[in-house]
């Protein structure tokens, strides 16, 4: 990968032996390698047994999750926060494992809309809750610092399964309860 990296500064019109450039390759890889970490990782490894009983059917909400993902189109950066909820049907997660899962699947290449849906499916698969809902709100640099250079625009997506998609009630009493 650090050829690559290098090849891509002489592309641009760079000298890889300046400097300031000698250990970019090294750090842009590292880099790369954090990022996209999403990639070496098991949702249930992540999830390390985490899954509890519980009475409870009252819905469980964490919002503000923030996230960091890159475009897959792009390779740019977009980042945000994430709302998730869900209706326990006798199991209930540990509330540190949903920002993991929104880790799991945002350390990759990423389209926004597939990233909600993959987090939404994956609570659902895993607690089979009465419903799920996931809203992410971001911002895209490929829509601010490239292309239309929209600097205040902020994209939102979301994932309604099972109740929150049926009724109406649900998904209203999630939205309400996760505005700021």
């Amino acid at each position: 990968m650090e050829n690559e990296i290098k090849q891509i500064l002489l592309s641009i019109g760079e000298d890889p032996q300046r400097e300031g450039l000698l250990k970019t390759p090294e750090r842009v890889r590292k880099s790369l390698e954090f990022l996209t970490r999403g990639y070496k990782q098991d949702i249930q490894t992540v999830i390390n047994g985490a899954i509890f009983e519980s009475p409870s059917t009252d819905m469980v909400i964490v919002k503000d999750i923030e996230f960091y993902s890159m475009c897959e189109h792009h390779m740019l950066p977009f980042f945000g926060r994430c709302a998730i909820g869900y209706i326990p049907r006798g199991k209930i997660l540990g509330v540190s494992k949903l920002a993991r899962i929104v880790d799991v699947f945002a350390r990759r290449l990423q389209i926004q809309e597939r990233l909600c849906q993959q987090v939404a499916d994956t609570i659902f698969e895993t607690l089979h809750p009465s419903g799920v809902g996931v809203v992410m709100e971001a911002q895209h640099l490929c829509m601010l610092m490239r292309g239309v250079e929209k600097q205040n625009s902020i994209m939102t997506t979301s994932s309604m399964l099972g109740s929150f998609r049926r009724e109406q009630s649900t998904r209203m009493e999630f939205l309400n309860l996760i505005k700021k």
